[in-house]
């Protein structure tokens, strides 16, 4: 399947998820979280159209036993782009609860609606090695996988969040699945990781199917984490793996890597890198050409090592008795941090934060090179393409800015208003910025033919 002897080539950093699906098919488009689409990116652009036309995407879901609306979509949030028989589909979950299956130039449905029953935040990852599959976790308690090569997406397969072993937190799924090689890795809200054998294949009527194995789980937490810190431990940092090393990272400021160079063959993951950040990391971990990880830490729980450190950080994973390269202090108050992915871009780290600002950090030091201030909290990560950024901020704003200066402040080139909080993430693909916002609908931007 590829000349990389090993899970993920470390090379393919920064590069598309293969070459037999042509899109951007999970949350920041690879198994590296490094890849975030194709250009061109827009130099002056419209609504070409949004979802819905009529209505809006909103279903009631309760958090901590307060029943309250949501609407359109949030944290990730980022829709899944790819070509498949000559079309452009656009795959997404949102906060009606539901899975949606759009035509990429009209936005248009292509298959019907799939509903669970309840909200979706997560970015939804579709098959990469051309299995007409989607993988998709609700806050219904279920991870699942969706066959759509019927009249109507089906599901062939779910995974409950009560279904492994001891749990924490609740059943949520948030973070974005990977599958590669015919397995699938996810990190859930129950605070456990799972890895599953997917055994996919075509049955005599042409249909895709699979016989899911779950083949280890593990709790992503341990006993040295629970002496520090409370319950909260859950995972929804999404999963990246770089060669034969797996890392995530959980809220209560755990950031791991597994070794699974002998998972196909029935030998069990061992941890090889453990660092403690002091506080919640639900922003995915983003990995450098020299194997460098830049961690976004969230501010909540005044810990004296989240103070000690900082809220963004560069680890070196190969000194794992002293990781810690460099760290950037960004909070103001409690609540704040970093709950958005930071962005690698030649030689910065971009990192927006909950306080309002996107810094621009010189990777090799560590210093603040630029700020931009635009109205917080941005949770929207960074979609940046052909030296462009496209961000969405909490006036309900689409905006695209000018990186290519390098250290100096990036130039505004445009922006688009929705009216309410862009929380989600944009997915650019050949000439639109698809993105969603919490005003009910997902938008295709593109250039004015």
């Amino acid at each position: 399947m590829r000349g990389y002897d090993g899970w993920v080539d470390p090379a393919s950093i920064g590069s598309p998820w293969g070459d037999v699906v042509s899109g951007v098919l999970t949350f920041r488009g690879s198994p590296t979280r490094r890849w975030h689409g194709t250009g061109p990116v827009p130099t002056n652009p419209v609504v070409v159209w949004r979802f819905p036309a009529e209505g809006q995407m909103c279903s009631m879901s309760s958090v901590a036993g307060v029943e309250r609306e949501w609407c359109g979509m949030g944290w990730t949030g980022q829709p899944a782009v790819f070509e498949r028989q000559g079309r452009t589909w656009v795959v997404f979950g949102a906060f009606d609860a539901r899975v949606h299956f759009l035509d990429g130039d009209t936005g248009e449905k292509i298959i019907p609606d799939f509903t669970t029953a309840d909200i979706i935040k997560g970015s939804v990852t579709v098959d990469p090695d051309g299995y007409p599959l989607v993988y998709v976790g609700s806050r219904d308690d279920r991870l699942r996988i969706l066959a759509i090569d019927r009249d109507r997406p089906t599901e062939l397969w779910g995974l409950d969040a009560t279904d492994t072993g001891p749990r924490m937190w609740n059943n949520d799924w948030d973070a974005s699945p990977l599958v590669v090689d015919d397995y699938l890795f996810a990190g859930g809200e129950n605070s456990r990781f799972h890895v599953v054998r997917l055994n996919r294949s075509y049955g005599a009527d042409g249909l895709v199917t699979i016989e899911p194995i779950l083949v280890w789980d593990v709790a992503g937490w341990d006993d040295d984490l629970l002496a520090e810190i409370d319950s909260n431990v859950s995972i929804e940092s999404s999963p990246l793996i770089v060669g034969d090393t797996l890392y995530f990272a959980n809220s209560g400021g755990l950031v791991q890597g597994w070794d699974i160079d002998g998972l196909a063959d029935g030998v069990e993951p061992t941890r090889v890198f453990r660092y403690w950040a002091g506080d919640d990391v639900d922003a995915t971990l983003v990995p450098d050409d020299d194997g460098m990880l830049y961690v976004g830490v969230e501010y909540e729980r005044e810990t004296e090592r989240s103070l000690e450190l900082g809220q963004v950080l560069k680890l070196d994973p190969s000194k794992p008795d002293d990781p810690l390269v460099w760290a950037v202090v960004a909070h103001t108050k409690p609540g704040t941090g970093v709950w958005a992915t930071p962005a690698v871009y030649d030689d910065l780290v971009v990192v927006p934060t909950a306080d309002g600002e996107v810094l621009g950090i010189s990777r090799a030091s560590g210093k603040v090179h630029w700020k931009l201030e635009i109205p917080g909290p941005i949770w929207s990560s960074p979609t940046v393409v052909d030296d462009v950024m496209v961000i969405g901020d909490c006036s309900g704003r689409v905006l695209a800015f000018d990186l290519s200066g390098g250290e100096s402040i990036p130039t505004k080139l445009w922006e688009i208003h929705t009216g309410i909080c862009v929380e989600a993430s944009a997915a650019v693909w050949d000439g639109t910025v698809y993105i969603g916002s919490r005003d009910g609908h997902l938008y295709a931007l593109r250039d004015n033919s």
